[in-house]
């Protein structure tokens, strides 16, 4: 079942273009695989590199809702999926204390006591939506599970309501950092895509577009200086979050170029890591760059 938000893979780039989001052929041609099969997109890469705001971009050009579950360590069902309201049942039980519990039990278990949480908004919705499962790899392999069950059929059995389907099938983004292999069978009911550090020449682009007033000749140098950064060892290379970051910093400053004391004191805008700092400002030769 299509979502049919776009007519093709150029339709794709040019109007994720139009919202800030500059993609790769092979991100937009994903995407529109993806919308164009009706098959949920797994997105894997480094920290950074822009798997949430593609999420966030497809629901801006499909003008569509933006439901988004994210997951960490001990995210459960009711978390991820619904839960009762059960200080309201309580406070329904009290007040209806006159009455048989068959009846009691048939009103707590309605929908006025249900609480909605993000997969089971997203597959209610007659509306168009796009469901972000953010940072998959940080759930329990018990929330794969449950993840396998709704992405297979789009539906959701709640046992007091019974099965709830979904008129119109949102359009599906699961990111990971790829902290731990996701299953096999998990993998299978998605389609692949893997963003990395982008080509220097869109990563300029980026830059110019998210960092208005950036000197080109500025952008370039730093997109060099941050390809410096990535070849070498450090614990964490710097993604095109930082780089954007270190573009904005330098604008604030009123650097018009990069020289050995704007980097070095600016390089932890760029480098999380105290070792990466000093291992950076030791290697790094600006007149090689």
């Amino acid at each position: 079942m299509a979502t049919g938000y776009f007519t093709s893979v150029d339709d794709v780039a040019e109007r994720l273009a139009a919202t800030g989001y500059l993609a790769s052929p092979a991100v937009a041609t994903t995407v529109f695989l993806a919308d164009r099969l009706g098959k949920p997109l797994l997105v894997e890469g480094p920290a950074g590199v822009g798997k949430t705001e593609l999420a966030k971009a497809v629901a801006r050009v499909a003008e569509a809702r933006l439901v988004r579950l994210q997951c960490y360590e001990g995210v459960d069902e009711s978390r991820a999926l619904y839960e009762w309201n059960h200080a309201k049942q309580l406070l329904r039980i009290t007040a209806g204390r006159e009455e048989s519990w068959d009846e009691t039990r048939t009103d707590i278990f309605s929908e006025e006591f249900l609480l909605s949480r993000p997969l089971l908004t997203a597959i209610r919705s007659a509306d168009p939506t796009v469901l972000l499962i953010d940072e998959t790899d940080k759930a329990d392999v018990e929330v794969e599970g449950l993840l396998l069950e709704v992405l297979s059929d789009f539906q959701v059995t709640v046992p007091e309501l019974g099965t709830i389907t979904a008129t119109r099938r949102p359009f599906v983004v699961l990111t990971s950092n790829a902290s731990r292999e996701l299953s096999e069978a998990l993998r299978r009911r998605c389609l692949f895509l893997h963003i990395g550090f982008p080509e220097a020449e869109l990563e300029r682009r980026i830059l110019t577009m998210r960092v208005p007033g950036l000197d080109e000749t500025l952008a370039a140098s730093v997109v060099r200086v941050v390809g410096a950064l990535r070849a070498m060892d450090l614990r964490k290379v710097p993604s095109v979050a930082e780089t954007i970051d270190w573009a904005r910093t330098l604008l604030a400053l009123g650097a018009g170029t990069l020289d050995e004391t704007v980097v070095r004191d600016s390089l932890g805008v760029v480098l999380k890591h105290q070792d990466d700092i000093l291992k950076a400002a030791a290697k790094l030769d600006l007149d090689t760059v």
